[in-house]
């Protein structure tokens, strides 16, 4: 019998125990939502693919080219927005309900009058904090180093002491500031598109979800985190299709470790 912990706060759902067979589940399950409307993951899809194009264009502009790298990685975390308009899909998909453009979009505009707002600015926050962390240790271990191309800035990070220092303390670091995101989001992004509950509760859920489950949820976190970094690889087209089934699958493996509304 599967156990389940009473909710932490109001209108929180209780919590139940997962496996890794509910993550690979939930994967298939995001795979399959996507099969069946491959519009709407294109489009969403799309909008992070775009968005890491001008990214690009505008690090190359101003002459920063390596920053790509935590820009691109954090870039996909800054669209709950975007990520409500999967979960609705996925939600009337396993519902029984029309999945139709009016429907999801008015879901999405409809978020800017709920909690979800609230949490777009906790994770603006924290990608602010990731940013500023490179950039600090940039200027601590590189900071006398001098590049003007991608490719030295790559040999100098690869072949010397202080590059090594960088790539060291800037993965120690940025693995923990990834697992706060994680801990805090997966089950609250999608939790406050389907129940009126505030966002801290929501948070405070997600945390409590990782805690009593930690290895199913942070095996989907390595996943995640690895699927978005091989999308990243070919120009950003690969985000056309992980996003949103990363984005599906976390509503599906948010409905297993809720309990039904």
């Amino acid at each position: 019998m599967t156990n389940v912990t009473s909710g932490v706060g109001s209108g929180a759902p209780p919590i139940r125990e997962v496996s890794l067979a509910d993550v690979s589940a939930s994967l298939a399950d995001g795979w399959a939502d996507f099969r069946a409307h491959p519009g709407f993951g294109l489009f969403f899809g799309g909008i992070y693919m775009v968005g890491g194009w001008l990214i690009l264009a505008f690090l190359n502009r101003v002459g920063a080219p390596w920053m790509i790298i935590p820009l691109a990685i954090g870039f996909p975390l800054l669209g709950p927005f975007v990520a409500v308009g999967l979960y609705e899909v996925s939600r009337r998909r396993r519902a029984g309900e029309p999945v139709t453009r009016k429907g999801v979009l008015a879901q999405v505009f409809y978020q800017r009058e709920r909690q979800l707002g609230w949490m777009a600015f906790v994770v603006m926050f924290i990608f602010w904090v990731w940013v500023y962390q490179v950039r600090l240790l940039f200027a601590l271990f590189l900071g006398f180093k001098s590049f003007s191309s991608w490719d030295a800035f790559v040999q100098i990070v690869l072949s010397t002491p202080e590059g090594w220092g960088f790539l060291i303390v800037g993965t120690i670091v940025g693995a923990f500031l990834a697992c706060v995101l994680f801990s805090t989001t997966v089950i609250a992004l999608p939790m406050l598109a389907e129940r009126e509950v505030d966002f801290v509760t929501a948070m405070i859920t997600s945390v409590a979800a990782v805690v009593k489950n930690p290895v199913p949820m942070l095996a989907f976190g390595f996943i995640v985190g690895l699927a978005t970094l091989v999308a990243l690889l070919p120009a950003f087209v690969g985000l056309l299709v992980i996003l949103p089934v990363l984005g599906h699958a976390t509503w599906h493996l948010y409905r297993r470790v809720s309990a039904p509304v």
